[in-house]
């Protein structure tokens, strides 16, 4: 992207779709000394929000460098707009849900080749959480490893993984914010603004109606027990039909992951065509499930407390407008940090046993974020 389009653009995008207004980088330097170096350059990030390809741009200002990134295929289904912004980027489409080997290929040259860094967001889904990552996909660890042996046997050249921790800061008032959204939700399920409870309660309150009424749909009445139980029952009971019919039972894993397999094989024949329309619809009712079931398991246990940083309550209360609405409105003033990690460097032999190139980089994640070994804030 032309430099003058770039700053005049991205920041006025951050801050209308996105309401950030400020960002920081740091570390940047490490990965110039490796460009510079002429290594293969993978960067890998954690996905906290919708923002995230569009706020690397800061990074790739003081990297004095353009980055090709990986981006699914429905990105640039978003608008004109976007889809403009993210190819003028680097970003190129990957068919996520299954097993586009151009786009794969496409990866593995970049590292081989070394013309810029290459980015790929291995959580796989946006997690809406600043305090948690979610299990990392394997898959690249194969694009970087198949890059390193074709380096080290052409030029001898190196590939690295930079982790890149992504933290964002609300940094307006969380009450004047929030109470309006609140009551809108509220008011849409028939309720008065429930004005007299603090915030942390109404966010609660709203999460056990909204659980309630996709048990009445699902279930056929809202559950008992834990909340928590409550979602993984539900998250089981769309999962494991679909399991049953389509994989060899029910699976065990992250739900990311287990929803990732399933779309794999249902689109299978939704992409071939050989199917009646009764047959395309009942899978489009499929999809309906996956997604559900992922985006139930992306509200993470014990994540709101009394003593919550702000920027959790602003999360929940944005992944239930995503919910119910399919979009989160911009909540400014926002500032996002980018925290570049040390490299890791990429063997170029062949794996024997178990593979720890993705437990390095997730370990350098959770170092940079301040989380423990479970993914969450320690």
């Amino acid at each position: 992207m032309p430099r003058l389009l770039g700053n005049l653009l991205i920041p006025r995008l951050l801050r209308q779709r996105y309401g950030i207004v400020d960002s920081e980088v740091h570390g940047a330097d490490k990965i110039r000394a490796a460009i510079d170096a002429g290594h293969g350059i993978l960067i890998t990030p954690n996905h906290p929000r919708p923002a995230d390809p569009m706020a690397l741009y800061p990074l790739c200002q003081a990297t004095q460098s353009l980055f090709y990134a990986m981006a699914s295929w429905h990105i640039f289904m978003e608008g004109k707009l976007q889809r403009f912004v993210i190819r003028m980027m680097g970003a190129f489409s990957i068919y996520r849900e299954g097993m586009d080997r151009a786009s794969l290929q496409c990866a593995m040259e970049i590292l081989e080749k070394a013309e810029r860094p290459l980015v790929i967001f291995p959580e796989g889904a946006v997690s809406r959480t600043n305090d948690l990552l979610n299990p990392l996909m394997e898959g690249i660890s194969t694009i970087a490893r198949g890059a390193a042996r074709k380096r080290a046997a052409g030029d001898g050249g190196k590939v690295v993984i930079f982790p890149l921790a992504f933290r964002y800061h609300f940094e307006g008032n969380i009450e004047e914010t929030l109470e309006p959204v609140l009551s809108q939700i509220e008011q849409r399920l028939s309720w008065a603004p429930q004005q007299q409870l603090n915030l942390l309660q109404r966010i609660r309150r709203v999460g056990v109606a909204l659980l309630g009424l996709k048990e009445i749909e699902h279930l056929g009445a809202t559950q008992s027990g834990d909340l928590f139980a409550r979602v993984d029952r539900l998250i089981d009971h769309l999962l494991h039909p679909l399991e049953e019919e389509w994989l060899d039972g029910p699976q065990s894993g992250g739900v990311v992951k287990r929803s990732k397999n399933l779309r794999r094989v249902i689109l299978k024949g939704m992409v071939s065509g050989d199917i009646e329309d009764s047959e395309r619809e009942r899978r489009w009712q499929q999809f309906s499930a996956l997604y559900l079931a992922q985006q139930l398991s992306l509200y993470p246990r014990g994540y709101l407390s009394e003593d919550s940083p702000v920027e959790r309550l602003l999360e929940t209360v944005e992944r239930f407008e995503e919910d119910l609405t399919d979009v989160a409105r911009p909540y400014p003033p926002q500032r996002v940090t980018l925290h570049v990690c040390d490299p890791i460097e990429v063997p170029a032999e062949k794996v024997r046993g178990e593979d720890l190139l993705m437990q390095q980089v997730e370990s350098s994640l959770k170092a940079a974020l301040g989380l423990s070994k479970d993914g969450t804030a320690g």
